[in-house]
């Protein structure tokens, strides 16, 4: 290439660049004279091209109780709205009328006359969007509104429906606080609480966007251009709340706090071997007298506990010390100066004298409890602190729901510690804990010792698919050893078949647990107002279930008599769920499928009869259970007639089992068809005329 046709082509070149610099400040400049000059004409232009840049919503996951029955969902609202200015004088003057009167009529919110002189003079103000109902409404008023003579007309009469998502709870308030909520602002989260709020990153989704074209009054069209950006749902996340377990706990606490007055309550239900949490409730009164889910108080409320920690207490003696439960104390006239200023008393007036390590347990003889951490840890109080941390007592449990305190709980390097705190701390006093950490600590006595994480969210879903599990997948962590596990099993069965809590005790299946009651410090002093609560798990012999219950301030009651009936009801319940089966007779043979398994027996034989089956009575009660000996049907004695006892339905058919609940005095709600699988209330256990019982058929 020679040197004169090269320099052409540079100079082309340069022409052609120094050409497009020019172009891009001409189109600089133009921009800036748009954005400056003439911003105001281009953001009319822009609004009147009806081309918008919106934000796609995602749906928001699910929340599911342990069978997947929903506790909050996502359902469509809506509200009805009018463009006032778009109908035709002929439409507008046609149904304004009748459309006043249906809005007055069906909502409620204006008299037909107001209706119609608002909505004549929105239109008169050529007025373009005017919502006609203030809440929004579902899919049922939906479609009985869509019938309305106006409204069928659709776009000619500038009618349409506003679509709006809430959540919705089909079990009310069931768990209201541990579900919880968010508020957002500006697509921003300002608050919230309990399981909505802790998994938020879960539940919310991700929202899409797209440009939008207006297609009609307030309709716009996603434009298919590329830019549509597809919102991603959010994931469900399954609980391990039981719905009935849940409902029933929420009864007997509701129950107990209005009978006593009380300031608020908690209860918590766990499953023994995995630390599942199967109930969750926490009621307090309201400016109303009301009781209701406000506050978490079993997650958050750090409180002394009384007497339930002396479990923690009398573990960490037996393990220290190895003693035995017949050894010794003297607890003397129920006073005892640990110090000038420091003075231990006991309940009993006139003391206990010189009782056992057991009785000093079953009786809570806050003096022999703490003489006894007094001798084994005085010289070395560090000690005692340090199986108090190996027990999970002293820091947070890392729950999946978030606003979990960490325990206070003093060492003695800390400057308020003094000679009579460590005597004060093994009877539940100068240290805070939360009912979760205690029940927790209870949980791993039951498990033979293993400290297992209580969780309440098991998995997270997409749709029926398993994203990810949260259940736990090892045994936990061994905290005690079997043999003081063994002891302490002694001690709290002791508790409720002896001690502060025997009025709770059944002849169905033993109860091992604790009672606390503890005086409530206002303003820096102690006073008459106290914490009850019982914590234990049952049965003892074959742990299913730990629970603890709390009661706070009622107007009289300790923790045996206040907490621990309502662990007895919800004892009784979650064990009924478990083991009704269980309690029928059993023998070699098989029932017969085709006969119900328990029944009235006169019309057991016309049936036997009428089938050529051979039978055989041996009973002269009326209601019996039917059991097969070969070819031989046998009818044994259902005792069901003791007035103010359970009696046990299971294998009737619902129309017998109604027959004898109702005659009975019980309310009967039943699920499912067929015969009774299940009942709610324990065979055997004693009632009061209008308590409910659900039975589960199938």
């Amino acid at each position: 290439m020679t040197k004169s046709i090269r320099t052409s082509i540079l100079s082309r070149v340069r022409l052609a660049f120094y050409g497009m610099v020019a172009v891009a400040i001409l189109i600089l400049v133009k921009i800036l004279i748009i954005q400056i000059g003439q911003g105001e004409l281009w953001l009319k232009k822009a609004a009147e091209s009806a081309v918008s840049f919106q934000t796609i919503r995602a749906n928001r996951g699910n929340i599911l109780a342990d069978d997947g029955s929903l506790l909050a969902t996502n359902l469509p609202y809506y509200q009805l709205a009018i463009d006032p200015y778009l109908p035709k004088d002929s439409i507008f003057n046609k149904y304004v009328d009748t459309l006043a009167a249906l809005l007055a009529q069906r909502f409620g919110e204006k008299t037909k006359k107001a209706w119609i002189e608002e909505l004549k003079t929105a239109r008169a103000e050529k007025k373009r969007y005017k919502i006609l109902t203030r809440e929004p409404f579902d899919h049922v008023v939906k479609e009985a509104v869509s019938q309305w003579p106006m409204v069928q007309l659709g776009r000619k009469a500038g009618i349409f429906f506003e679509k709006i998502e809430r959540r919705y709870r089909p079990f009310d308030n069931l768990a209201r606080r541990t579900i919880g909520f968010v508020q957002q602002e500006n697509n921003k989260i300002v608050s919230g609480y309990g399981l909505e709020f802790s998994f938020q990153h879960v539940l919310a989704g991700r929202d899409g966007q797209a440009i939008f074209r207006k297609v009609g009054t307030d309709q716009w069209k996603p434009v298919n251009d590329g830019s549509y950006i597809r919102p991603e749902d959010g994931l469900d996340i399954q609980t391990t709340l039981n719905v009935d377990l849940q409902t029933h706990a929420e009864e007997a606490l509701q129950k107990a706090l209005r009978a006593s007055n009380a300031n608020f309550g908690s209860v918590i239900l766990m499953e023994v071997k995995t630390g599942a949490i199967k109930a969750m409730v926490n009621l307090s009164k309201d400016k109303k007298g009301d009781y209701i889910e406000d506050i978490n108080y079993a997650i958050t409320g750090l409180a002394e506990p009384g007497s339930t920690f002396k479990i923690a207490t009398l573990a960490a003696i037996i393990e220290e010390a190895n003693i035995s439960l017949e050894d010794t104390v003297q607890t003397g006239d129920g006073t005892y100066r640990f110090f000038e200023d420091a003075v231990m008393t006991d309940a009993k007036k006139g003391g206990y004298g010189k009782i056992t390590v057991r009785q000093a347990f079953e009786v809570s003889s806050n003096i022999g409890i703490s003489k006894l951490a007094y001798k084994y840890f005085r010289k070395n109080p560090e000690k005692f602190i340090n199986y108090l941390e190996k027990f999970g007592l002293t820091k947070k449990l890392d729950f999946q729901i978030a606003g979990e305190p960490t325990p206070f709980i003093k060492r003695p390097s800390d400057p308020t510690w003094s000679g009579a705190t460590l005597p004060w701390m093994a009877i539940g006093y100068e240290l805070k804990l939360t009912p979760l950490h205690t029940l927790t600590f209870c949980n791993a006595l039951a498990n033979d010792g293993y400290l297992v994480k209580p969780y309440l969210v098991a998995s997270i879903l997409n749709g029926n698919k398993v994203v990810k599990d949260l259940s736990p997948k090892f045994k936990g962590e061994r905290i005690v050893s079997s043999s003081t596990v063994a002891k302490m099993r002694e001690l709290m069965i002791a508790v409720v078949e002896n001690g502060t809590a025997k009025s709770i005790r059944t002849p169905y299946y033993k109860i091992a647990g604790k009672t606390g009651t503890s005086e409530k410090v206002v303003s820096g002093t102690y006073t008459e107002k106290h914490y009850t609560s019982f914590v234990g798990y049952f049965p003892a012999d074959k742990p299913m279930y730990s629970c603890i219950v709390v009661v706070d301030s009622p107007e009289k009651g300790y923790g045996g008599t206040i907490a621990a009936p309502v662990f007895r009801q919800i004892a009784d319940f979650a064990y009924s769920q478990r083991v009704t089966q269980e309690l029928l007779p059993h023998a070699s043979a098989v029932a017969l499928p085709s006969l119900p398994h328990s029944a009235y027996q006169e019309e057991l034989h016309l049936i036997a009869e009428r089938l050529g089956i051979k039978k055989q009575s041996l009973t002269n009660e009326k209601w019996v259970y039917t059991r097969f000996s070969g070819d031989t049907l046998k009818m044994l004695g259902h005792k069901i007639e003791a007035a103010g006892i359970v009696p046990n339905v299971v294998g009737m058919t619902l129309r017998d089992a109604l027959y004898i609940l109702e005659n009975k005095g019980l309310k009967v709600y039943f699920i499912g068809k067929g015969k009774v699988k299940q009942q709610s209330l324990l065979a055997g256990t004693r009632f009061v005329k209008g308590d409910k019982i659900l039975l589960r058929l199938g």
